[in-house]
């Protein structure tokens, strides 16, 4: 599974592993979805520390997560990005929207 998930007093946090690529971008952001429609957190943590490569598709993973949590009024944090998709989301300003630690 490309993304696991542990919740845990309405904060979820989002592993996610592998390539996050055009090929596997829809399977992502549907388990996201389905994720935070279970859970409803009020903080949603997405842990890239699993990531392999990333490309212009994992700006769009990210930007339509923390829009869904804005949508539930909850905040979101990247946690763990490896270098190479650091810099991806860096280079789209990315990093400017939503907080990476």
């Amino acid at each position: 599974m490309p993304v696991t998930c542990m919740e845990e007093n309405r904060c979820l946090t989002a592993a996610v592993s592998g390539e996050l690529d055009h090929h596997r971008a829809r399977e992502i952001m549907e388990e996201l979805d389905r994720q935070i429609d279970a859970a409803l957190p009020r903080k949603l943590t997405l842990d890239l520390s699993g990531l392999t490569f990333t490309d212009s598709s994992g700006i769009a993973v990210v930007l339509r997560t923390y829009k869904r949590m804005r949508q539930l009024q909850g905040s979101m944090a990247v946690i763990n990005a490896p270098d190479q998709a650091r810099r991806v989301f860096q280079a789209a300003g990315v990093d400017k929207l939503v907080p990476f630690q």
